[in-house]
């Protein structure tokens, strides 16, 4: 089960944020696994919802169109594409620079495949327990690896916000893909920044404790990040693991075109 929630926040007039989250029931998901994304657009560059929304479109179309490859080359084709799609969409409209951030799971069984570039997070919560599964690229970020920084100080730091990859600024993109496992009952959060900046991650796992359900614990989060009166688009998409079903991987693949509705969307 999944659902997500968007919104631009109190301050912004635009939600740069995009969503993308798989049909359970159509033939590409037997085909595929579950796959889902979430992408934070670059304020302060151009057309920011666009280069979210663009690298989806194109990392979904692409890892679909991807048969014969496995989870891992699917990821690396999708995020490749997807920064040469961004990246030369800016030099034909004569933009300068669009920038957008890109984090994508792929479920297939207990595998966890994870494609990630940027500052959105993803965080699997086992037990009552969480974990961060990615590292931001960010300035503050590579502090915190050096240990130059105590990871309890990100969220409140002055540069937190600046990216040290994504999509779109150059030819090439080096994204993080790597494999992880999942369990019957975890439960999966993917966020953008104006989420996990204003909700510590204890929290998250705290608010599992009340419900599992993705849509009521999607709206929980998504409310609770407005509450709190932060300035950035707010975004999160949740996936609760129930069971691991088989996937046809006989069946041929193609590229699928995905409708704007596909997720639930919660506006205070």
């Amino acid at each position: 089960m999944c659902a997500g929630f968007t919104h631009k926040g109190k301050v912004r007039n635009e939600n740069e944020d995009s969503l993308r989250l798989c049909n359970p029931e159509d033939e590409y998901t037997a085909v595929n696994g579950y796959l889902y994304g979430i992408a934070d657009g670059m304020g302060g560059y151009a057309l920011g919802e666009q280069a979210s929304s663009l690298a989806l479109e194109t990392f979904f179309d692409t890892f679909y169109d991807s048969e014969g490859a496995s989870p891992l080359q699917k990821i690396k084709a999708g995020m490749q594409n997807a920064n040469l799609t961004v990246y030369q969409t800016a030099q034909k409209l004569g933009v300068g620079r669009m920038g957008t951030t890109l984090t994508a799971i792929n479920i297939v069984g207990n595998n966890l495949y994870i494609g990630h570039i940027g500052d959105t997070r993803a965080y699997r919560i086992r037990n009552n327990k969480i974990h961060c599964l990615t590292q931001d690229h960010t300035r503050v970020g590579e502090l915190v690896r050096l240990k130059v920084l105590a990871k309890d100080k990100v969220r409140s730091h002055s540069q937190r916000s600046i990216l040290e990859k994504c999509l779109g600024f150059n030819l090439f993109a080096q994204p993080d893909v790597f494999k992880e496992t999942v369990q019957a009952d975890d439960v999966i959060i993917m966020c953008t920044d104006g989420v996990w900046a204003v909700i510590e991650d204890e929290e998250f796992a705290d608010l599992t404790k009340l419900t599992t359900d993705p849509i009521k614990l999607s709206n929980l989060i998504g409310q609770l990040a407005l509450d709190r009166d932060h300035d950035d688009n707010l975004s999160v998409i949740v996936v609760s693991i129930s069971g691991f079903p088989q996937f046809e991987t006989s069946v041929k693949t193609s590229k699928l075109s995905f409708l704007p509705g596909i997720f639930n969307r919660f506006i205070k």
